[in-house]
């Protein structure tokens, strides 16, 4: 098992001697367990399928906070790196890890696939043709990558490596343009229509409370979501481990408090990864704690949450909420950072000036 944990990072899923499914977040672990969320759980009265079990998904992280508190609270664990209680995953309650990229393969080498994994597979394989990245480069996760999938499941794709992901970030929005001036080669990749985004919205509701208007405005740019011969699709974008310059301890973080801010996006050239990054310039407190207000203004957004990817823009004038966290680097340097989270109401929204560009 120990060779099996060494390569497990965002995209990879855990099962538990419970039979919970977790999806790892991150890159960055402790020694002896996963940063992980509850995806899916036994429930006689589930609607997914697998080995004879019924299983539910839990949406939400209220759901699923509550739902560990109440059943499986050793998987709510204090982690004094990041000062917080966080849903993780200790490596003796693994029992199986589910790799993105293995299933990639498994696919490609059955011989009889449903909808879904035909549509997953013939994605993979377009967006490998046509960014020129390696087979190995792709994986497919979510209930896919469990065999929890539905006929109505989104189509969710991993690309791991940093040159890798900027390669198919650019075929995607060569074929989204195509889309938009009808020639054939990109009508099969499209962006969400309005159905898609009234769903899409109504699913991230209850854990993002963004206006309508404001939620368009942001989502609709974006090249990582869109729908694949009219089934939706999320691309995660993944650095290598190997490209992290970071281990477990190395950075400490502690909060401060809830604050809102506006800024201006000076670098946001790593928006498009699983954990985005926003470099910030210009920065001023809003509807934030006068002691919040007394620590450094923060130099960087951060989120772990894919609906915070690509959300901005280099140059976007922008207002964002979350928890402000005091960063200590063993090296001894010290700064703040905006981090967007679970809580409803962490946001990250374009003001108008952004929009008109």
């Amino acid at each position: 098992m120990t060779r099996l944990l060494t390569d497990v990072i965002e995209s990879h899923y855990l099962e538990t001697h419970e039979g919970l499914f977790f999806a790892v977040k991150g890159l960055v672990h402790p020694p002896d367990r996963f940063f992980a969320i509850l995806r899916y759980a036994p429930d006689e009265s589930g609607d997914r399928w697998k080995a004879g079990q019924r299983y539910r998904r839990l949406y939400h992280f209220a759901e699923q906070e509550q739902f560990l508190r109440a059943r499986y609270p050793h998987y709510l664990a204090f982690d004094p790196v990041c000062q917080a209680v966080l849903q993780s995953v200790p490596h003796a309650c693994i029992r199986r890890v589910y790799d993105p990229r293995r299933r990639l393969q498994e696919l490609a080498q059955q011989e009889h696939r449903d909808g879904v994994e035909e549509d997953a597979l013939a994605f993979a394989r377009l967006l490998q043709e046509e960014a020129a990245v390696p087979w190995t480069a792709l994986g497919v996760s979510g209930s896919l990558l469990l065999g929890l999938h539905t006929p109505q499941s989104d189509l969710d794709i991993s690309v791991y490596g940093s040159q890798n992901c900027y390669a198919v970030w650019r075929a995607l929005k060569r074929l989204l343009s195509q889309a938009e001036q009808g020639i054939t080669a990109g009508l099969e990749v499209r962006p969400l229509d309005p159905h898609g985004m009234e769903a899409l919205y109504a699913e991230r509701l209850p854990d993002t409370h963004m206006g309508f208007a404001d939620f368009i405005r942001t989502e609709s740019q974006k090249v990582m979501q869109g729908q694949f011969r009219h089934r939706p699709y999320f691309i995660r974008f993944l650095k290598a481990p190997a490209e992290v310059d970071e281990r477990y301890g190395d950075v400490r973080y502690r909060p401060l408090g809830r604050a809102g801010i506006a800024a201006t996006v000076a670098d946001a050239s790593e928006a498009i990864f699983t954990p985005c990054r926003y470099t910030l310039t210009a920065v001023r407190f809003l509807d934030s704690a006068p002691e919040v207000e007394l620590a450094l203004p923060p130099t960087e957004i951060v989120s772990y949450r894919g609906r915070f990817c690509e959300q901005a823009r280099t140059g976007d004038t922008i207002l964002a909420f979350g928890t402000l966290e005091r960063v200590q680097a063993r090296d001894g340097r010290t700064w703040c950072r905006l981090l967007l989270g679970n809580r409803p109401d962490d946001s990250l929204i374009l003001t108008e000036a952004a929009c008109e560009r």
